[in-house]
């Protein structure tokens, strides 16, 4: 007799998993980050993991949002072939289903991220569906389904190539890494896919994702296959890179690199990777007709006691009293504390500002002399004044920061990573600076927010201009008014330290 499962039970099982996702990290990444910060020598890397393993406690015990990018679903489904599913859904709404169910849970609302056509109006769907649903059929009498969530800055940086049969895997990803900067918030892991056709090769890496961070069991052991020859020997190189935690330079890049491969046509190699960022998301379960299939919640004894403390250097800054002049001092990589008014806004709303600029039409808010931090907030819950607030990647704005800077009196702007050429060109023109806020610490970020209002672009959603009052909001200096960048010094000096530690080790 074929097993029977409900749909249902995998209705509630998938909402259960998304959920649960969104405030627990595995264990093993907990594990994996607590060794990181313990042997980093890189200052400014170290006090980045120390605030994700700190919202990291704090979500687990908050049971909010990691990231305040909530991630795209995909589901891997493997269905047993001697599976009946009782109900009257199809599969794909099933799953659909259950990401509604968890995205519009009332006691921890999810963003809704996902937008229906894409390349026109972009309209957001209001309840993250659909998800990216991918299936196979197998023996057996269970259903077995790994969901992940995917935020949007770690998937802007998958790369992939068709290389000829000749060239060389570990050039091609040790070329394209820097070029991903640090808009995938590492550390976290890199996917790789080798073989197939285009579409496998993406697959394949995205599916790597899934597995355990487990690296130093394979060091211990040796590689017995050429993948497994791969992961040591990026991991080792893409850490020598010296790119470090959210891209300040430091010792680990990576947590882990996994590699699949599948059998390929004879004229190609394709590749792809596919960063996964340090709120990594996934959760497996399996139902055999029982019931719904329920996470089970980890031990706060799981999480390390640790605490980020700001030095006697820090700088606190008053937002509500600062003028241009005053940023000039500020030097790349300091420490800075933030209060006062904070303006938001991110792509949507910066598109639609620089059209009523263009037209000539009047500014919706008051600029001058203000900041502005790319963000969009998850709605809050109960007595919060906001939910997570973690900042957005910020060369995203790039394309608009030189018009923004010079057409309405903005001094000053709060991101995620790095900025590209044409932004910090803007900057240093302008005298203005780029402030870092760690991604992947979005609870964290929120509790320095203590009030929180929508002043322009309702319409928008979570992009709309909010006013944010902050106080003592952590950010680093990554980009100075005479257009130094943190983000291409810090790498290239430790860079440098990694390899001379070699040399002299050798």
């Amino acid at each position: 007799m074929p097993t029977v499962i409900r749909q249902d039970d995998i209705i509630a099982s998938v909402a259960d998993a998304l959920q649960f996702i969104s405030y627990y990290h595995p264990k093993d990444f907990i594990d994996a980050i607590y060794e990181a910060y313990e042997r980093e020598e890189s200052q400014a890397a170290k006090d980045a993991m120390a605030q994700i393993l700190i919202n990291s406690r704090m979500c687990a015990e908050g049971k909010r949002p990691i990231c305040q990018d909530t991630g795209i679903v995909t589901a891997f489904v493997n269905v047993g072939m001697d599976c009946v599913v009782e109900g009257d859904m199809s599969f794909d709404d099933i799953v659909n289903e259950g990401v509604r169910r968890a995205y519009k849970h009332p006691d921890n609302v999810l963003r809704a991220s996902i937008l229906s056509d894409p390349d026109g109006a972009r309209k957001n769907t209001g309840d993250n569906t659909p998800a990216v649903i991918h299936y196979k059929m197998v023996p057996g009498n269970t259903i077995d389904i790994h969901v992940a969530a995917k935020g949007g800055g770690s998937e802007a940086k998958s790369k992939f190539a068709m290389l000829n049969p000749s060239d060389s895997v570990v050039d091609w990803v040790l070329k394209m890494v820097p070029q991903m900067g640090a808009g995938w918030c590492p550390p976290g892991m890199l996917g790789i896919g080798i073989g197939g056709t285009a579409e496998k090769a993406m697959l394949l890496a995205k599916e790597a994702l899934l597995d355990p961070i487990n690296i130093h069991e394979l060091q211990e052991k040796g590689a017995e296959n050429r993948a497994e020859e791969l992961r040591l020997e990026l991991f080792d190189k893409v850490n020598a890179l010296g790119i470090g935690a959210q891209g300040l330079g430091g010792l680990t890049t990576v947590l882990d690199i996994k590699v699949k491969d599948y059998p390929s046509h004879a004229a190609n190699k394709a590749i792809a990777i596919i960063p996964n960022c340090a709120a990594t998301r996934h959760a497996h379960f399996t139902l055999d007709g029982s019931g719904p299939a329920l996470q089970t919640p980890p031990s706060l004894d799981d999480w390390p006691d640790i605490s980020w403390e700001v030095g006697d250097s820090v700088r606190r800054v008053d937002l509500d009293s600062l003028s241009k002049e005053d940023l000039q001092d500020w030097q790349p990589g300091e420490t800075l504390l933030l209060s006062g008014k904070l303006l938001t806004g991110r792509d949507a709303a910066h598109k639609r500002l620089v059209d009523m600029i263009e037209k000539g039409e009047p500014m919706p808010v008051d600029f001058n002399n203000r900041f502005i931090y790319y963000v969009g907030p998850v709605d809050p819950v109960r007595d919060e004044i906001v939910g997570p607030a973690g900042p957005t990647t910020a060369t995203r704005m790039d394309k608009f920061t030189r018009t923004v800077l010079e057409q309405t009196g903005l001094i000053g702007m709060v991101g995620k990573a790095e900025r590209g050429a044409v932004a910090i060109e803007a900057i240093k023109d302008n005298a203005s600076v780029y402030l870092m806020a760690v991604g992947g610490a979005a609870y964290l970020v929120s509790k320095a927010i203590v009030g929180a209002k929508v002043v322009a672009f309702e319409d928008l959603g979570m992009e709309a201009i909010y006013e944010f009052e902050v106080k003592d909001m952590p950010v680093t200096v990554a980009v100075d008014a005479r257009g130094d960048a943190v983000h291409q010094s810090g790498p290239k000096l430790w860079q440098a330290k990694i390899e001379q530690q070699k040399l002299t080790l050798s």
